[in-house]
This record gives C-alpha cells, structure tokens and sequence, in this order.
C-alpha cells in the first residue's frame, strides 16, 4: 500500500486495519462492513485514523465530529466492542492490528457511524434541564455555597455524547425508556439548592418509563468519557421519589440559599 504522510505527525510505527459498519438508510441495502489498511505514527486517534480513511481512501464515509478534545462529545462511537470518544482514543494505546468501528447502539442511523441522537436530546428536554423559579424574574442573585454546589457537581459535567444511553440494556428493549443521561440531568436540578421545580418533574421521572425501569447495570457509568455515574444518579433518584425529602425541603428554598439536610449523599 503506498502510503501518505500525515501533517502533524512522526514517521509511521505500523499499519493497522480499520473495519467499519457502513449503512446508508437511503439505499435498499443491509449493513456491511468495508475494511481499509492505514499507516499509523504517534498520537494519532481513531477519529485521526477515519479522518485518513475520508480523505484519502473513501469519501464517501460518514462520521460526526467537532472539537477534537473530548470536549463536545459528538464522536462518540462503539470501537472495538465500547462506547469511546474516537477523538480521545490513541490507535496504539489500543494493542490492536485490527480496529472495529460501529456507530453507538440504541439510535436510529443518520449514515454510516452517524448516529440519530434526536431521541437523546428529546428525553433531555423532558427534565427540564435548567433552574426552575416561581418569579418571573429575579430580584437577586440565587446564592450557593460551596458544600451545596458539591451535591450534584459530578452531573453538571454530562456533555451529551450519548454514549451512556448507547450502552444501556434497557434503553436496547425499551425506546420509551427516559434513559440514563436525562434521569442523571433530572437528579442534578432537583438536588440544586436554586431550583423549585420539583413536582413539575415529577410525573416523568416518577413514572413507568422513568427512574423505576432502570435494571442497574451500570453500563452507563462505564463508558461516560467524563466520569459522570449516571447509575448513581438513578439510585439517589429513587431513593428521593420513595422517601419525598425533596417535598419537605426544596419548596423552603429561597433566593439566600438557606441550609438544608443533604439527601444526595454524593459529597
């Protein structure tokens, strides 16, 4: 194979070969997968090696990506049997000389390793995913301490790659299901001392389809790019549905932020 430098990178260590599930929902065609040999040198990741692919070897391969640094999430793909980021996966960290590239599970496909995440972001919107106030606007800021922000810090760095719901049993034989990454959004704003909004969030995450059809697996906790523990999310959820501490003490809140008992046990 002749083969063709890459800027940015040294000289090439070896040659692996990708093996990517191409489907085009278009055409009257079942999936299939198409395999294409590359020259790998350091640093270079799996959304370097399809980029390669596109450029030089098939343009019409299909791909979603942006910012490169694990940052936006829209990379996120199955490789090699997981849920990664391709942009955060190093081609040599992986040992392999074989690389299979399969667009996340549980999504519609748009084209090739474009995953359909409309689903994802619908269900998202249903937690209502901002602070809910009973004014129309605010006289003051709503302040927070520290120690409050810490109950739910680890759910605000959620970057909606989907993964979590890409590896989710459930999600696989339910599509009604709410899904792991917006229960964890709908956990993170009922547990901040600001928001008030629980009861109007009340009937989707308290429902068959909510937090009561989670079978805790904890796949979703193992594949987060970032480290958020949806599964836990989903467990303090069901432990704040069946005790209603939120009920007694989150319609106290005010614009001082004032103490309150912790109910999430995260800090």
């Amino acid at each position: 194979m002749q083969e063709i430098a890459l800027k940015g990178f040294g000289e090439t260590v070896k040659t692996v070969t990708f093996r990517i599930r191409r489907y085009d929902p278009e055409k009257q065609e079942l999936p299939k997968y198409m395999e294409y040999k590359i020259p790998v040198q350091m640093g270079m990741t799996v959304l370097d090696g399809i980029l390669y692919i596109k450029e030089h070897l098939d343009h019409s391969l299909s791909t979603r990506y942006s910012c490169r640094m694990g940052i936006c999430g829209s990379c996120g793909m199955i490789i090699n049997g997981k849920e990664k980021l391709a942009c955060q996966t190093q081609i040599l960290e992986l040992g392999k000389d074989l690389i299979k590239v399969d667009p996340m599970g549980n999504y519609g496909i748009v084209k090739d390793l474009v995953p359909d995440l409309s689903n994802l972001f619908r269900n998202h919107e249903k937690v209502k995913p901002y602070i809910i106030r009973e004014e129309e606007e605010p006289k003051s800021e709503y302040l927070q301490t520290p120690a409050q922000r810490e109950e739910y810090a680890m759910f605000t760095d959620c970057i909606l790659c989907g993964m979590c719901l890409s590896a989710c049993p459930t999600s696989a034989t339910d599509e009604l299901y709410l899904g792991p990454q917006a229960l964890a959004q709908g956990f993170r704003y009922i547990s901040d001392n600001r928001d008030l909004g629980f009861n109007e969030r009340l009937n989707v995450l308290d429902s068959k389809q909510g937090v009561w059809r989670c079978h805790f697996s904890g796949a979703c906790s193992e594949v987060c790019p970032k480290g958020v523990d949806p599964a836990l999310a989903i467990q303090l959820l069901r432990q704040v549905m069946t005790t209603n501490v939120f009920v007694k003490f989150k319609q106290k809140g005010t614009a001082n932020a004032p103490e309150r008992k912790s109910v999430s046990g995260v800090s």
